[in-house]
C-alpha cells in the first residue's frame, strides 16, 4: 500500500512532528506510516483524512501486489 501523506503534509506546510501532535501519536509513527513500514489503525487513517480534508482512499492506495 502506498500513501500520499508526505504530499499532503507539504501542502499544509507541516512537519511530521506537527502531524503526530494532531493525531496524538509519535513522530516515529508518522514517519513509519509515510515510509510504508506501518499501516495505521482505522482511527488514525480517519483522523488523517479528516485533517487533510480528503477521503481515506485518497491518502492510502491499495496496489495490485498488496
Amino acid at each position: 500500500m502506498r500513501n500520499t501523506i508526505k504530499v499532503e503534509r507539504a501542502r499544509k506546510n507541516i512537519t511530521q512532528a506537527n502531524l503526530a501532535e494532531v493525531l496524538d501519536v509519535s513522530r516515529l509513527t508518522v514517519h513509519s506510516i509515510e515510509a510504508g513500514k506501518f499501516n495505521p489503525s482505522i482511527m488514525i487513517a480517519l483522523k488523517m483524512a479528516q485533517y487533510f480534508e480528503t477521503a481515506v482512499e485518497e491518502l492510502f492506495i491499495l496496489e495490485e501486489s498488496d
